[in-house]
């Protein structure tokens, strides 16, 4: 199977228009509500970055004592904060870092995040122009419309930077069996350094610089191990600039990485198979028809890394996803962003199928305006429902919460300082402004005793006290009576058809 039967004249012009539609796409659904929920209800583990780096904004102590995460995003956003508060003093909103405090840096950071993700979209045109330009064109718009990198962008976390760094190891790779060189070789291995600097399971991206020089036109054993060594030296050197308290901190280090690796568990005999669990994110989130695609372009860039021609590039885009799939699997504790460093690959081998798939038609002496017609048909329903859902996602996402209208009126209506406990999940308050502390469940509480321990506001919510009674009640149960006889009713936001989330009851213990 030659070249020449996986490529037509299209494929060797320029699509700066489409790739552009591409950009603008995915960064208008990446910056589509990128507030919302902030700071009240933000993202699972973003307050484990932006705590961080306000502790080193604070202290000035670059050391993040605490290493559960590389560094690499965490100085990242550190840069983003600093920017943040040096346009905040520009604009008399504070003049020390004393007076800030989480809140004032998420957005900024989400907005950052959202641009990395859509700069991935570039990344991977690039990487598809290694196909032809109508690969490039599709993977990249794949990508851009994708709704777990849509979701994820929206969020201060490590994933949507990884996969960034993913992409261009899989690009400087390329590069580097297309011109072997030590330079090439480098600047790929310092790319899975990177990767590795932003989440430690992103070591595994090395893969792709190693085979890039294994697979370098035929040389010597000694100018293999140069290659190599050159791999892995720049690999190691780019961690350790991203994370150098690995070394100065040792202990951290080490202990930080302990407690990461403790929550990774192999799944219990009998346990549903996590393989299948992402199998399934993948089809929720790609759609059928793109997921098809996909796996017709898996099984096409098999094909090609047996029988050639253009080896080296097709084992590039099989190597790592195949690795990293069987390293995700197998632990009982995942999440669907986990397999997203996966997805630019999906979206090639999806080009893949679609452009190249079609283009052998031609043997049967196929008419090209039927093919033309074909590709424009199977692209349309390849992206269609990623669009649809990241859209639909969106609109959920920017929805108003009775959280949201519960955090707006406790800080117009409460006083700065006040003591608060509460029970309503996503709905944290500020430390900065309030001292405020989070229950698991108020049930049974005497409010007269919290009231004499300084407390003066509590805060209940049904999704407490419905989780023991099957639903979201109306009312608050009698198991809360003894904290009912105490103080007063202040207010009440009620869920309804358009403004979702829990009943929430905020009330003054003050006399």
């Amino acid at each position: 199977m030659s070249d020449r039967e996986w490529r037509e004249a299209p494929d060797l012009k320029p699509a700066t228009l489409l790739l552009a539609a591409a950009v603008a796409v995915g960064f208008a659904l990446r910056l589509w509500n990128i507030g919302a929920g902030v700071p009240f209800a933000v993202g699972i583990d973003e307050p484990a970055i932006m705590s961080t780096v306000l502790r080193i904004l604070k202290s000035g102590d670059y050391n993040p004592h605490f290493f559960e995460y590389p560094t690499g995003v965490v100085y990242f956003h550190l840069g983003v904060a600093v920017v943040r508060f040096l346009a905040g003093a520009m604009r008399h909103g504070w003049y020390a870092v004393e007076q800030v405090g989480m809140g004032d840096f998420y957005l900024w950071s989400r907005i950052a995040t959202a641009t990395i993700g859509s700069a991935t979209v570039v990344l991977l045109h690039q990487v598809g122009m290694r196909w032809g330009a109508r690969h490039a064109v599709f993977a990249a718009g794949l990508f851009a419309v994708m709704p777990l990198s849509v979701r994820e962008a929206h969020f201060a976390l490590t994933d949507t930077p990884l996969v960034f760094a993913v992409t261009l190891t899989l690009l400087l790779s390329l590069r580097a069996t297309e011109k072997p060189g030590l330079r090439r070789l480098l600047l790929a291995g310092a790319a899975a350094g990177l990767c590795a600097g932003l989440k430690y399971n992103g070591l595994y991206a090395v893969v792709m610089p190693v085979i890039a020089a294994l697979m370098a036109p035929a040389g010597d054993r000694t100018t293999r191990i140069r290659d190599l060594a050159t791999v892995i030296v720049a690999c190691v050197a780019a961690f350790f600039l991203t994370t150098p308290y690995a070394i100065i901190d040792l202990v951290g280090f080490l202990n930080g990485f302990g407690t990461q690796t403790r929550a990774f568990v192999p799944v219990q005999p009998g346990g549903k198979s996590t393989g299948l669990v992402y199998l399934q994110h993948f089809i929720a989130n790609f759609g059928w028809p793109a997921f098809l695609l996909g796996m017709a372009g898996l099984v096409m860039t098999a094909i090609r890394v047996v029988r050639g021609p253009g080896h080296a590039r097709f084992v590039l885009l099989l190597v790592f996803p195949l690795v990293f799939f069987n390293l995700i699997t197998g632990w009982s504790f995942l999440f669907a962003r986990y397999a997203l460093p996966i997805v630019p690959f999906m979206c090639v081998w999806a080009a893949i199928a679609t452009i190249s798939g079609v283009s052998l038609l031609r043997r049967f002496d196929i008419p090209r305006i039927a093919r033309r017609t074909l590709i424009v048909a199977l692209t349309v329903a390849a992206l269609l429902p990623p669009a649809w859902r990241s859209v639909r996602w969106n609109i959920e996402f920017g929805k108003t919460t009775t959280q949201s209208l519960a955090y707006d009126w406790i800080t117009h209506n409460i006083w700065f300082q006040s003591t608060i406990v509460s029970e309503a999940k996503g709905l944290d308050l500020p430390a900065e402004r309030y001292k405020f502390s989070y229950a698991r469940s108020l049930a049974g509480r005497d409010g007269a005793k919290l009231a004499a321990d300084g407390v003066e506001w509590v805060i209940l919510s049904s999704d407490a006290w419905g989780a023991a009674e099957g639903g979201a009640a109306s009312a608050v149960p009698e198991a809360y009576a003894p904290l009912l006889s105490a103080g007063r009713e202040a207010k009440v936001f009620a869920p309804d058809a358009g403004r979702p989330g829990p009943r929430i009851v905020i009330r003054t213990l003050s006399k």
